[in-house]
């Protein structure tokens, strides 16, 4: 099966030619950049979370949207109604976690979702 021609890095005045966006010395800044970036990546790697998190999938252990549209599916993720963006008292609020089955389905607004409490 052909591959898709090489383009130009999407680096400002970088001229390798990838596969991807970025040739593979930019990837690496960019990542790093990236991650710099989400200061409360921390939050998600804490035993704090974990147990947030075990206990929300507990309490609610199936899928909210199939359960709407009748199906019974067990949840796999924990997610914020409303995006916290480092705000550390929204961040550990459990009224404000719903469990969706996959990072798919986190393409919502936080309007679609209701979680009886």
């Amino acid at each position: 099966m052909p591959r898709k021609p090489k383009r130009m890095c999407s680096y400002p005045g970088c001229p390798e030619l990838t596969e991807r966006r970025y040739c593979e010395k930019h990837q690496k800044e960019e990542t790093k950049n990236y991650n710099r970036s989400r200061k409360y990546k921390k939050f998600y790697n804490s035993s704090r979370w974990q147990r947030l998190r075990k206990k929300v999938l507990i309490k609610h252990p199936l899928c909210v949207e199939c359960e709407k549209a009748g199906r019974l599916t067990t949840a796999t993720i924990v997610d914020h109604i409303i995006p916290h963006r480092g705000d550390e008292d929204l961040f550990w609020d459990e009224g404000n976690l719903y469990s969706p089955l996959t990072y798919l389905e986190k393409t919502r607004t936080s309007d679609d979702i209701i979680i009886g409490g």
